[in-house]
Order: C-alpha cells, then structure tokens, then sequence
C-alpha cells in the first residue's frame, strides 16, 4: 500500500500559512498559549514549537516507513527527495520561509532521506549471501 510523504503534510501546511499571511518570523515565534509548570515557570508556545513538534511526530511515521521493502519503498525513497530538495529550493530562495521552524522541517526532510536510503542499504547488505568456496 503506498503512503504519500508524510513531510509533505507540514511543507503544504506552511506555505498555505505563508499564502494567507502567515509567513513571517515574527508571526511564527509569537506566543499562541502559556502553559504555568509545577515549578511556577511559564512555558510559552508559539506556532513555530507547535510546528515542530507535529512535524518530528510525521518525521518518526516516515522513518518507520522506510523500514517496509518492496516497489513501493523505492516510490517513497524518490518522494522524500523531492520534499527535501523542495523544502532546500524554497528555503533559499523564498523570503517567507527563512524561519528556524522551516530551516528544522527541512533538517527532518534531509533525516528522513538519508534513515530511508541507510535503512534500504542495511537491509540490502543482509540479503546479499556469500557463497561458502564449495
């Protein structure tokens, strides 16, 4: 069964966000909600963590996706380069997304690129038998 790239969901997320004037730093980093800690400390939460935090949940899907073999696996290896070679394309040259919270989707997007091909190859290098010399 093929699954999209579940980091796909965050980077279409941000750049709706972005489309409809969500798209600056500040508006990123801006407190939504506190949170008071039993120490007596106020926890801030803005957009951005709320992001981030989302995004590693999709990030730990994706890597448990590239543990499955078959076609399917090769089809998502080829999608997660895509996100990640979006997300550096736009990244670079888009002003709206020269955030910490896009630069670290990006990160997760290169993570999941490199655990998916590692995983493959790991799993390739155990499947290759070496005759015994008979």
């Amino acid at each position: 069964m093929f699954v999209p790239p579940l980091l796909a969901l965050p980077l279409v997320v941000y750049n709706l966000m972005a489309l409809f004037g969500y798209g600056t730093a500040a508006d990123w980093a801006a407190p939504l909600f506190t949170i008071t800690v039993v120490s007596g400390g106020i926890w801030l939460i803005s957009a951005a963590d709320l992001f981030v935090a989302l995004s590693l949940v999709l990030l730990f899907g994706e890597i448990l996706k590239s543990t499955r073999f078959g076609n399917a696996s090769v089809v998502d290896h080829m999608l997660s380069t895509v996100v990640f070679v979006v997300c550096l394309v736009e990244f670079l040259l888009v002003p709206y997304a020269a955030t910490s919270a896009f630069f670290i989707l990006m990160l997760m997007a290169l993570i999941d690129l490199i655990a998916g091909f590692t995983v493959s190859i790991r799993a390739a290098a155990r499947d290759v038998q070496f005759g015994s010399g008979q």
